[in-house]
């Protein structure tokens, strides 16, 4: 089984992580710039983070049989603090370079005029640099914020198809069917979805433009619940091309429209790295 996790914080996460991704299938995985918990307060913070996730996490990735690529973006909670907001002229230098995937994370936060103000702007980047856009939905008004995010996404003239609507549920989901966008699921152990309610999702609306991710930040959260889910869909009666298609296709179908997906040797055991003679030698997955 081959996994792409569209959506994940390993500056969050340790070394042993990602080697039990990899021994749980993650050949390939996509980092999105967030909020790191503690308050940035200059631009300068934002370069420093945003050059990690184009350098040093890329190698510790590698280290491990693991292909990263990144998003880039002024996230919504921050983008309400005037001090940060001289990141979105930073923004474009960093959206061309090679490894990054899409403009994001991007969206609410808690639904203010300053983060529609940063929303619309970087969409008018991703539709700028032709890059998709990795949207936020609101952890509260989940309803009405993802509403107002596909109005937002219609007013800036991107191509639906380039944008996926994260951290959606069971309710959010029918507002997303039928928009063109893709509609992005985070499995958490306590919030958000779970294995079982995503296999209810998918049995009910079926896998076209379906991503789902583990997010696996800094707070109680677990980097092996894609390949969990998976298992999940095979109990539940999906077959392995469904199971291919949601945990591989469709991430490589989104984020390869940026023209930069790089997965050369990242979906075999020839990718090992430093991790060489380990679990990856006995060729888990």
């Amino acid at each position: 089984m081959r996994i792409f996790d569209p959506h994940i914080h390993m500056t969050s996460r340790t070394t042993d992580d990602y080697r039990a991704m990899y021994d749980a299938g993650v050949r390939a995985l996509v980092e999105p710039a967030f909020w790191l918990g503690q308050p940035r307060t200059h631009p300068a913070s934002f370069a420093d983070y945003f050059d990690a996730l184009m350098g040093w996490e890329p190698y510790r990735a590698a280290q491990f049989g693991i292909r990263h690529h990144c998003t880039i973006g002024l996230n919504p909670k921050e983008a309400n603090d005037p001090r940060c907001t001289p990141v979105l002229d930073l923004l474009p230098r960093y959206l061309a370079k090679d490894s990054v995937v899409a403009v994001g994370e991007i969206g609410y936060d808690t639904m203010t005029g300053a983060e529609e103000h940063a929303f619309a702007a970087q969409l008018a980047l991703a539709v700028e640099f032709g890059l998709p856009a990795l949207v936020h939905t609101p952890h509260r008004d989940k309803a009405g914020g993802t509403a107002r995010s596909l109005a937002v996404v219609e007013e800036s003239g991107i191509d639906p198809g380039f944008v996926v609507l994260d951290h959606l549920n069971e309710v959010t989901v029918t507002e997303v069917i039928g928009t063109g966008c893709w509609m992005g699921f985070s499995i958490y152990p306590d919030t958000k979805m779970t294995p079982q309610r995503m296999v209810g999702i998918l049995k009910k609306y079926g896998t076209e433009h379906m991503l789902v991710n583990s997010a696996a930040d800094w707070g109680h959260s677990d980097p092996l619940l894609t390949r969990i889910t998976a298992e999940a869909m095979l109990d539940a009666g999906f077959d392995e091309d469904d199971v291919d298609r949601v945990m591989w296709r469709n991430p490589l179908a989104f984020y390869g429209q940026s023209g930069r997906l790089d997965l050369d040797g990242y979906n075999d055991v020839q990718a090992a790295g430093l991790y060489a003679g380990n679990s990856i030698a006995r060729g888990g997955s």
